[in-house]
């Protein structure tokens, strides 16, 4: 949750409170594709993410010659989804992307205007998205052609307050779950919903 990038501008703080130096943003996420151009229609004619490299490598990795493209599709903060892609079937085989529940998935944030777009070109390219309301984030969620689940988030109005009283009580939240609590905290989550 946050400003019109999704990044949140914060210190880090450790356990004794102390500020200390972390990463900034997300630099990239890296996925293998079967095939790069049906990647890139998807994540470039479809999503709307600019192809914005296109690397060829020859090079060694842990003892072993490894051929391969990576492709980057840049997002609008400057971090970028990465696809890898190998000439060599047996290290494309090994390397490929393993089916994972719904509860590992990219997220992207979008404003409600964005993800009405990409959900109507989703639909024209004949896949079938499906919707939730967290309350937190409204979203929609489509696997991608090569099983990888992709999230499109779009904050409410007042993702703000949310934010501000998550950060104020994440830390007890987390102490009651540890604890064996399991009472819901989720209170902007409409009626009805999940």
């Amino acid at each position: 949750m946050g400003g019109e990038t999704g990044i949140v501008e914060a210190p880090a703080v450790s356990a004794g409170g102390t500020t200390s130096l972390a990463p900034t943003a997300l630099h990239h996420h890296a996925y293998v594709s079967a095939d790069q151009e049906r990647t890139r229609r998807f994540y470039e004619d479809v999503v709307g993410l600019p192809l914005v490299a296109f690397w060829i490598e020859d090079e060694d990795i842990m003892g072993q010659r490894h051929v391969m493209s990576h492709a980057f599709y840049g997002l609008r903060d400057g971090g970028a989804l990465a696809f890898f892609n190998f000439a060599d079937p047996e290290q494309q085989a090994r390397y490929a992307a393993l089916p994972q529940s719904l509860f590992v998935h990219l997220s992207l944030r979008v404003d409600r205007a964005a993800q009405d777009a990409i959900r109507a070109r989703l639909k024209a390219a004949g896949f079938e998205p499906w919707e939730a309301d967290h309350g937190y984030t409204y979203s929609i969620y489509v696997t991608d052609p090569d099983g990888l689940l992709v999230e499109f988030s779009a904050d409410p109005p007042h993702a703000a307050e949310i934010d501000r009283r998550q950060r104020a009580g994440a830390h007890a939240s987390l102490a009651a779950w540890m604890a064996g609590r399991r009472a819901p905290n989720n209170d902007v989550r409409p009626e009805g919903a999940g």
